[in-house]
C-alpha cells in the first residue's frame, strides 16, 4: 500500500532511501535546501555533483546521500518563476515525474521532496503544491515500486497548502 505524508521536519534528517534536492542548475551547491543537504552530506557531495556536469531545469539526477541518513540524493531544478506563462508549471511537474521515475528505476521505494521552486525561486506556494501533490499522487496510481512519499515541509504556510490540496484530492473519507 501506498502513501503520501506531509511532515514539517529536516529533510536531511530523514530516513528514506533518496532525499531531492531542490538544486541550481549547476548542482554545485546553492542556497536553501541545496545548501542544507550539501552541509549535511559533506563534501564528497561536491565532488559527485561536479561529475554530472549539470542539470537541465524539470530533469533529474543521482548521486549517494553520503553522511545523510537516506542512502540517496535525487537533484532535480525547478523553474524560476516569472509570471506563470513561460512554461514554470511543466517544468515544475517534470520535477516531480522525473524525480520519481529515476528513484523507481534505481529499485527505491521512499522519497522524500521539499517544496521545489517555492524558495527563492518565487513559485507561488499554493500552486506549487497543487502540482507536486497531483504529480505523486498520478505517479503512485499508475505506475508500482515507490510507496511511500514525504513531502518535508520548511514552514507552516507549505504544510498547510499541501495538506488541503492532498484532501481535496483525495476527496471526502468514507
Amino acid at each position: 500500500m501506498s502513501k503520501i505524508e506531509i511532515l514539517a521536519t529536516d529533510i536531511t534528517q530523514l530516513r528514506v532511501d533518496a532525499i531531492v534536492n531542490a538544486a541550481n542548475n549547476s548542482l554545485l551547491g546553492g542556497g536553501g535546501v541545496d545548501a542544507a543537504i550539501h552541509a549535511a552530506a559533506g563534501p564528497a557531495l561536491l565532488q559527485a555533483c561536479k561529475v554530472l556536469q549539470g542539470c537541465a531545469t524539470g530533469s533529474a539526477k543521482i548521486t549517494p546521500g553520503f553522511a545523510l541518513a537516506a542512502p540517496y540524493i535525487i537533484h532535480t531544478v525547478g523553474p524560476v518563476w516569472r509570471g506563470g506563462r513561460q512554461g514554470e508549471a511543466q517544468l515544475l511537474a517534470a520535477c516531480y515525474r522525473n524525480s520519481l521515475k529515476l528513484a523507481s528505476e534505481q529499485g527505491l521505494r521512499s522519497i522524500a521532496f521539499p517544496a521545489i521552486s517555492c524558495g527563492v525561486y518565487g513559485y507561488p506556494i499554493g500552486a506549487a503544491c497543487e502540482i507536486a501533490v497531483a504529480e505523486v499522487s498520478h505517479f503512485m496510481a499508475n505506475h508500482g515500486g515507490i510507496e511511500e512519499v514525504i513531502f518535508a515541509c520548511f514552514n507552516g504556510e507549505v504544510k498547510t497548502q499541501l495538506s488541503q490540496c492532498l484532501a481535496k484530492r483525495q476527496g471526502p473519507s468514507s
